[in-house]
């Protein structure tokens, strides 16, 4: 009986200590510019700086719904990695060949991250496109979200 308990314990142990393991996680987003004639910006952006939400998040209640009066400035992150990527469209119209090279770059950042060590846990996409002759706007957004344990 001591055989099997002794092992067990150490099991559950060993066990316990991987789920208490913490996660340390990357966001990185792909704004890619679907506004005609090439006039868009489009991007790879991530962070190298630390925020905490809670330093800027209020909560609201039935009794206390006042305005959340957090400084803009402080939100913002100076430090941060922009890979220029290129626009899906031109003169011409869509540029397949933009494409390709976009995805070359994002390819090479996703490899990259995980030669450091990071696993790709979610993608996550949206769609705002031109809403006609007039609107002119859009973008092609996709967020890439790793994790790995905290070292």
């Amino acid at each position: 009986m001591k055989k099997i308990i002794l092992p067990l314990v150490f099991m559950l142990l060993i066990s316990s200590e991987i789920l208490a393991q913490q996660y340390e996680v990357n966001v990185v987003t792909v704004v890619e510019s679907i506004v005609p004639n090439g006039l868009g910006r489009s991007r790879m952006i991530s962070t190298n700086s630390e925020r905490d939400y809670k330093e800027f998040t209020t909560t609201q209640s039935e009794d206390d719904n006042s305005r959340n009066k957090a400084d803009r400035s402080e939100i913002r992150v100076k430090d941060y990695d922009e890979t220029k990527l290129l626009n899906f469209y031109n003169l011409g119209g869509i540029r397949f060949q933009n494409i390709a090279a976009n995805d070359a770059l994002i390819t090479s950042k996703i490899n990259t991250m995980l030669a450091e060590g990071w696993d790709l846990a979610f993608v996550t996409s949206a769609v705002e496109s031109d809403a006609g002759e007039k609107d002119g706007q859009g973008i092609f957004i996709t967020r890439l979200i790793f994790k790995r344990p905290k070292q």
